[in-house]
C-alpha cells in the first residue's frame, strides 16, 4: 500500500505548509519511515515522486542525516556518542558494557529479538552532560557502564508496555 493511501491527509496537510513541495522531504520521508520500517528504495522513490524531486537528491538526504535508517533497525536505536569527551568520561566502557549485555559484536547490529540496534556517532551535542546515549528520541546524560544493564531492563519495559516507539523525527516534540 502507497504512502498517499495511507496517510493521504497528513501529506497533504504536510505539503500545504511549505511554498515549495522538496521542502516537505524531512517529514516525509519520516512518515515513510515510520510506515515501512526503514527507507527501502522504493519508498525514498514514492518520496520523491510525492514532492517532485529526483530520487538521487532524496537518496542523498538519507545519506547525510543520521536519524534515517535503510535497513531495519531494532525498535531502539542506541546511539552513543564516541566522540572525544564522551570517551574521556567513559563512552568506551560504555560502549563495550552495551555489546556484552545486548550479545553484539559490532557497530550497527541488531539484537536477534529486534529489539536494540547499537552504533556509534559523533557528537549528539550534549558534550557537559558526557558520556550521552540517544534511545530513539530520547537522550540520557552522565550513561556510565555501571547502569547500562539498568537502561536496557527500562528500554525493554517501555517497549513492553505498549508505549508508541519510534526511531523517526517524526515524534519529536522540540
Amino acid at each position: 500500500m502507497a504512502l498517499r493511501d495511507i496517510h493521504g491527509a497528513e501529506i497533504d496537510t504536510l505539503l500545504a505548509r511549505y511554498a515549495q513541495r522538496r521542502s516537505a522531504v524531512l517529514p516525509l520521508l519520516y512518515i515513510a519511515q515510520d510506515t515501512y520500517g526503514h527507507l527501502t528504495d522504493d519508498a525514498v522513490r514514492e518520496v520523491a515522486e510525492i514532492i517532485g524531486m529526483p530520487a538521487t537528491d532524496v537518496f542523498e538526504v538519507v545519506g547525510f542525516y543520521s536519524l534515517y535508517y535503510t535497513k531495519p533497525m531494532g525498535k531502539w536505536v542506541l546511539q552513543v556518542c564516541d566522540d572525544v569527551p564522551c570517551c574521556f568520561c567513559g563512552a568506551e566502557e560504555l560502549i563495550t558494557a552495551l555489546e556484552q549485555a545486548l550479545g553484539l559484536r559490532a557497530h550497527g547490529e541488531t539484537t536477534r529479538d529486534g529489539m536494540f540496534t547499537l552504533e556509534r556517532v559523533k557528537c549528539v551535542a550534549a558534550c557537559n552532560k558526557a558520556p550521552v546515549l540517544q534511545a530513539n528520541l530520547d537522550y540520557i546524560y552522565n550513561l556510565t557502564a555501571d547502569k547500562a544493564d539498568e537502561l536496557l531492563n527500562e528500554l525493554r519495559r517501555r517497549a513492553d508496555s505498549g508505549e508508541q516507539l519510534s526511531v523517526s523525527g517524526r515524534a519529536a516534540t522540540v
